[in-house]
């Protein structure tokens, strides 16, 4: 294949897909090199990586990347902070709406909630570990629902194996049957920076680097507060 025409592969974590797919048609199309990622759960995608999978650019969240760096499978120098996602809760449309003032409000919502739907990754661990600061653990314990890996924590409202979510904003937003309470408040705030970095293994680093570049332009930065993210300001 003519290299100018060459595919660049990515891999990336679910929070971060459709940015990425709104952003590999813009590449496509305003740059003409085609560009396409491939999504999953995190901590799965990092052990891709890890095994050698083939591919260009790797997005996850900053800490698995760092952690791909420092063994060697991603290109420690080309490694950039891309944008930031704050963990929201979410109830089931037409349910009430509790209030998220404050750390009692939220405290008040995660005791009056039957079931509380999380993720994996490093947003999910986040909140376990709010959880355990907030005194709650022991009383939560039996309510806390982990969506599988790879599956949207807003479909364990929507099926009502859950009244309450707390995911990335970018996960939960315009889903139907889903609404969007808004963001943990004050110091109990979760927020998650993701990275992108050349993976070792591509064939072509000096194209992948160019649509890393890509990734966090400004056309980048607009994409990703359309879907509930900032950009990192660098």
């Amino acid at each position: 294949m003519d290299r100018q025409n060459r595919q660049i592969r990515g891999l990336s974590s679910m929070a971060t897909r459709q940015i990425l797919a709104e952003l590999a048609e813009h590449i496509g199309q305003a740059h003409g090199i085609p560009v396409d990622f491939e999504a999953g759960g995190g901590v799965a995608i990092a052990q891709r990586v890890r095994d050698g999978a083939a591919g260009d650019v790797a997005v996850l969240a900053e800490g698995a990347l760092a952690k791909l760096a420092a063994e060697g499978h991603v290109l420690a120098a080309t490694v950039r902070p891309l944008w930031v996602s704050q963990v929201v809760a979410a109830v089931p449309s037409g349910a009430p709406v509790p209030a998220l003032a404050g750390e009692a409000d939220l405290r008040a919502a995660l005791l009056g909630a039957r079931r509380i739907a999380y993720s994996t990754g490093p947003s999910g661990t986040a909140l376990i570990e709010l959880i355990a600061r907030l005194g709650l653990a022991d009383t939560l314990g039996d309510r806390l629902v982990q969506a599988p890996p790879g599956v949207p924590v807003g479909t364990l409202l929507t099926s009502g194996q859950a009244d309450l979510a707390l995911q990335q904003h970018s996960e939960l937003m315009d889903l139907p049957g889903v609404f969007v309470v808004g963001p943990l408040p004050g110091e109990t705030a979760i927020a998650s920076t993701f990275s992108g970095a050349v993976m070792a293994a591509s064939d072509d680093p000096e194209s992948a680097r160019t649509v890393l570049d890509l990734l966090g332009s400004a056309a980048g930065a607009a994409i990703a507060r359309a879907r509930g993210m900032r950009a990192v300001s660098v």
